[in-house]
């Protein structure tokens, strides 16, 4: 009998390539609709309640199953390393396929993560949210109208030795995915201390600031209002706005300065700017001495 993910390859009507990344040390890469938009649960807790997002011609809806739950900001790390994996490959000429292979500790090792037994037990949480969670979105759409619906993973299989100890994964990525990270125009390199970041809304504030900021170097501004809609965060607004001023005062994100000011309507407005370089990063050590 045939496997689930072989059985997709015959019902898509080809038969895709197994695409094996073999690089560790690269760069990250993240997709700009996945850092502009509300996808993902910034919570730990098990959220359950949709995200049912509009703002002009945009609209998101993401919806979980009691079961697992909706994919988080954390899980989303995945796609981070399959979008670095692909870039990277086709950057090198070589062919790339929706179809990935990996063992655990590939994965695990790019996203920051211990390979450890309680480590991977989440991968696999990880991957049962990214499947079951499903998105139906307006976002590249040719018509108004038009909704593509879609999980993150369509499917994903664990693959075992004869003692069931783990022998590596494969799954396969969705087209939107795909076809938005083949698309050099939406894909940027974020900073790999971006796995380091804890909370989820800090980790949301990176991607969004990265996505904004890489082509404002003078920085710019969000409306905090604005901000916890984009958000998606089921928080009270009173509550969003205290997380947000302590991130401030933590100052965590990499590469970038937030503050806080008011704008011309008077209300609160969220300020960011690029980070002064550190003279000394790049100094060698002799000379630091």
């Amino acid at each position: 009998m045939s496997s689930p993910i072989s059985a997709r390859r015959i019902c898509e009507g080809r038969q895709m390539e197994l695409f094996r990344p073999v690089a560790r040390d690269i760069a990250a890469r993240d997709s700009r609709d996945l850092m502009s938009w509300p996808f993902f649960s910034l919570a730990k807790s098990r959220r359950v309640v949709p995200i049912d997002f509009h703002m002009g011609s945009i609209s998101i809806c993401v919806e979980a199953t009691p079961e697992h739950g909706m994919a988080t900001i954390w899980d989303a790390d995945i796609l981070i390393w399959a979008a670095s994996q692909i870039i990277e490959a086709r950057n090198h000429g070589l062919r790339t396929s929706r179809l990935m292979a990996a063992t655990p500790y590939e994965i695990l090792t790019f996203i920051r993560r211990d390979d450890s037994a309680r480590s991977y037990l989440r991968l696999k949480a990880a991957l049962d949210r990214l499947q079951s969670t499903t998105v139906a979105t307006s976002i590249r759409q040719p018509a108004e109208r038009r909704r593509h619906r879609f999980s993150w993973i369509n499917e994903w299989k664990e693959l075992l030795d004869e003692r069931r100890r783990p022998l590596g994964i494969e799954l396969i990525l969705p087209d939107w995915f795909y076809a938005g990270v083949m698309d050099d125009a939406l894909v940027l390199t974020i900073d790999r201390a971006y796995f380091d970041l804890k909370g989820g809304l800090e980790r949301w504030l990176y991607r969004l600031v990265r996505r904004h900021g890489g082509r404002q170097p003078g920085g710019w501004s969000f409306d905090l209002r604005h901000l916890h809609l984009k958000s998606g965060s089921l928080s009270p607004f009173k509550r969003f706005a205290f997380e947000i001023r302590a991130i401030v005062q933590r100052q965590p994100l990499p590469g970038y300065r937030l503050s806080l000011g008011i704008g011309y309507d008077g209300l609160p407005r969220l300020c960011f700017q690029p980070a002064p370089a550190n003279p000394f990063a790049a100094a060698p050590r002799a000379a630091r001495r």
